[in-house]
């Protein structure tokens, strides 16, 4: 297995997202809290989605 996603509520009871390396790292987080759980979600699938976006030095 690779990493992981988890989807949790912050002190805020808003919604957000962070990656987890396979050795349990926080690797990345969602930038803003979601007031849906399936808003959430959907962040998850866009950087899913994002894999094959070019890396370019800014």
């Amino acid at each position: 297995m690779a990493g992981k996603y988890e989807i949790y509520q912050d002190n805020k009871s808003e919604w957000r997202w962070r990656y987890k390396a396979r050795n349990g790292e926080i690797i990345a987080v969602s930038s803003e809290g979601y007031k849906e759980k399936r808003d959430c979600a959907h962040g998850i699938d866009l950087v899913k989605g994002s894999d094959g976006d070019p890396v370019e030095d800014a």
